[in-house]
C-alpha cells in the first residue's frame, strides 16, 4: 500500500497548484472519484487482516476527510479570485448614458405609418377595412370594372400576367386595389362603406414609379350616395391627413372605365423650392382620382343600378407619404437603407390617432 503521508502530500500539492475550478475538479476526481487514488486505497481494506484494518481504516478515512476539506477551501479561494477578476474585466461606468433599446432605435416604415394614419381617419368616418389577394383573376381586375377587351391596361407592357392555366385563362398581379371593391360588392349587401389599402403592381419604374407600390381606394354603396357626399369625405380626409384647418379642392373631368362621372382632384398648395406646402398658396397639385361607380360595375357585382349607386376614389399611399413628409425619391422606399429609415421612420409606439395626433 502506498504510504499515506506521501499520497497526502502529493494530493495537497496538486490542490494548492490548481489555478481554476476545472483543474481543481480533476484533482478531486483523481483522488476521490471511483477510480481515484484514495478510493483505490479504501478498496484494499477488505483484503487486510483485522489488525491492519483497525490501523489503516481510521488513517484512510482521516486522509479522505482532510483532502475533502482542502478541496473545499481551495474551491472557495478560486471562486473569490474568479469573481474579482470578472469584476475587473466587466467594470461598468455608471456615469455613461444607457444604451437605447429596440423600442427607441426601431423605426416604422413611412408606408406602414401612412396606412395607420389612413385607417385612423377613415375609421373615424365609419369605414371598414377590406382586403383581397395580390394575385387576381382577369374578371375581378378588368372585366368587372368595365375595362373593354382592347383596353391598353390589358397589354403586357402595363400589367404583369402569370403563365396561362390549363383552361387558357391567366391570372394577373392586381394593377389596383379595385378588385377588392368587386369582391366586397359581390360578398356583402349594401350599404357598403370600406377602404381598400394594399400592394399593387404595374410595369413601370422611375423616380416616381415602382413596379410594386401601395394604393388605397374607398367605396361607398347605398341608395342615396352622391357627389356631395364624396366631396365631403375627401375634404375631411385631406384636412385630417395633412393636419390643416382647411384645404382648397378642384375637381376636373376625367375618364376611368369604372366610374361615370369621373374626376381628378387637385388640392391647393404652394411650392417653395423643392418643397410643396399643402393648404396654402395659389398653386395646384393633382392628388387622386374619383367618381360615381359605373352602372356596369354594379351589374357585374350583382347589384341593380336602378336601386343602388355609389362613389369611389383611389390614391397612391407612397405618393401622399412623399408629399406629406418631404421624401423626394420613391425608389428610396425600397432601398433597405437603414440611414434613410432612421431619418424618415417613426417610433413604433407613436401610434397615429385623431386625438393624439397623426404624425407625432
Amino acid at each position: 500500500m502506498t504510504d499515506i503521508q506521501t499520497l497526502e502530500s502529493k494530493i495537497q500539492l496538486n490542490i494548492s497548484e490548481a489555478s481554476d475550478e476545472a483543474i481543481l475538479e480533476s484533482v478531486r476526481v483523481s483522488a476521490l472519484g471511483k477510480k481515484g487514488s484514495i478510493s483505490l486505497e479504501m478498496k484494499t481494506l477488505g483484503k487486510m487482516t483485522p489488525e491492519q484494518r483497525k490501523e489503516m481504516g481510521p488513517a484512510l478515512n482521516g486522509l479522505k476527510s482532510r483532502i475533502t476539506d482542502a478541496i473545499a477551501v481551495r474551491k472557495s479561494v478560486l471562486k473569490a479570485e474568479a469573481l474579482e477578476l470578472r469584476l475587473e474585466r466587466e467594470t461598468l461606468d455608471i456615469s455613461l448614458p444607457t444604451r437605447k433599446g429596440p423600442a427607441d432605435t426601431g423605426r416604422v416604415h413611412p408606408v406602414a405609418q401612412v396606412m395607420d394614419e389612413l385607417t385612423a381617419i377613415f375609421a373615424d368616418m365609419g369605414f371598414a377595412i377590406a382586403e383581397g389577394p395580390d394575385i387576381e383573376t382577369d374578371f375581378n381586375n378588368f372585366t368587372a370594372l368595365n375595362f373593354p377587351p382592347d383596353h391598353p391596361a390589358r397589354l403586357e407592357h402595363d400589367t404583369f400576367f402569370l403563365p396561362e392555366r390549363e383552361d387558357g385563362t391567366q391570372m394577373v398581379l392586381r394593377t389596383h386595389t379595385s378588385p377588392v371593391q368587386v369582391r366586397t360588392m359581390r360578398s356583402q349587401k349594401p350599404p357598403i362603406r370600406v377602404i381598400c389599402p394594399g400592394r399593387t403592381y404595374r410595369c413601370d419604374s422611375d423616380q416616381t414609379h415602382t413596379p410594386m407600390f401601395h394604393q388605397v381606394e374607398g367605396l361607398v354603396i347605398d341608395k342615396t350616395a352622391n357627389l356631395g357626399n364624396l366631396k365631403w369625405v375627401l375634404e375631411e380626409f385631406l384636412k385630417a391627413f395633412f393636419e390643416i384647418d382647411s384645404v382648397k379642392m378642384r375637381f376636373r373631368a376625367s375618364h376611368f372605365p369604372f366610374t361615370e362621372t369621373s374626376m381628378e382632384v387637385d388640392i391647393g398648395c404652394r411650392r417653395v423650392g423643392n418643397e410643396i406646402r399643402v393648404g396654402e398658396g395659389d398653386d395646384w397639385l393633382e392628388i387622386l382620382g374619383c367618381g360615381m361607380v359605373h352602372p356596369n360595375v354594379l351589374r357585374h357585382c350583382n347589384l341593380d343600378p336602378d336601386e343602388y349607386q355609389g362613389f369611389a376614389w383611389g390614391m397612391g399611399i407612397d405618393r401622399i407619404a412623399m408629399l406629406k413628409y418631404g421624401m423626394p425619391d420613391l425608389r428610396a422606399f425600397f432601398g433597405a437603407d437603414k440611414r434613410w429609415l432612421d431619418h424618415y421612420g417613426f417610433k413604433p409606439f407613436d401610434i397615429p390617432s385623431l386625438v393624439g395626433g397623426l404624425s407625432q
